[in-house]
């Protein structure tokens, strides 16, 4: 089984941007034993000081920059080592349209993959982060990401945000039995499964949440919580608890 529990820091970003250390505390105190930053140029030898005082493992990065003609790639690429970790996620920034047909997703797959072959120059693996629209459009009855997947180089894995999936209206297991290996990590969230309203705590919403687990059993399981109507800190303890039941159910 996959382990340990993250938590993807978005789900904390206002709390991150007032008081960074404290945040991260309370995580620990939580029972959270990795996080998933968000922005690595943000004070990334800070950060790995933090986090490794708090034993917390950084499992892995997401890396919006990249698709930034403004920064340096070296730059993004020193300060994910910098945290601790090789996996750098692009977690958006194509248009929406380039996954509706198939050159589109060409194009899409070209970008990740020369992204990739820079990465793996300076140690780093790169994957990709979906939300609804990679995965709502069908193609030959495929979900576009499961097209997407099938240009990808063998290098560049998948970040499965499960909730996203489900809102955009997959089979979450039988997507990712579909993808199988190529999911090196899941984003773990629950909710209402309608677009645009708040995430609950894992296992308080409509997920089949140990369905989609028993289906990729070797992922990182990252919580997030996008927006959360309650308190935040609550619904996190709430999530780690349920995935550590069910890790050892």
């Amino acid at each position: 089984m996959a382990s340990p529990i993250s938590v993807q820091l978005y789900t904390l970003r206002t709390e991150m941007a007032e008081h960074r250390e404290a945040t991260l505390t309370r995580l620990a105190q939580l029972g959270y034993t990795a996080v998933e930053p968000f922005d690595p140029l943000d004070d990334p030898e800070g950060f790995r000081r933090t986090a490794d005082r708090l034993g917390l493992t950084v499992t892995s990065s997401h890396a919006y920059a990249l698709l930034d003609a403004a920064v340096e790639p070296v730059a993004v690429y020193d300060a994910i080592a910098a945290l601790g970790t090789d996996l750098a996620i692009i977690p958006a920034g194509f248009e929406h349209a380039e996954f509706t047909h198939l050159d589109g997703l060409r194009r899409t797959a070209d970008r990740l993959n020369s992204l990739a072959a820079q990465a793996a120059r300076h140690g780093i693996r790169l994957g990709y982060h979906n939300h609804w629209w990679e995965v709502a459009p069908r193609l030959d009855d495929w979900h576009a990401l499961e097209v997407l997947a099938e240009l990808l180089d063998p290098g560049v894995f998948l970040e499965v945000d499960t909730y996203w999936a489900a809102v955009a209206g997959a089979d979450v297991p039988a997507l990712l039995r579909s993808l199988g290996p190529r999911v090196l990590a899941l984003h773990v969230k629950d909710g209402p499964g309608v677009h645009g309203q708040a995430n609950t705590a894992v296992g308080r919403g409509v997920m089949p949440v140990a369905d989609i687990l028993a289906a990729a059993p070797d992922a990182w399981r990252i919580v997030e919580l996008d927006s959360c109507d309650g308190d935040v800190y609550e619904a996190l303890a709430h999530s780690h608890a349920l995935l550590t039941a069910l890790e050892h159910a």
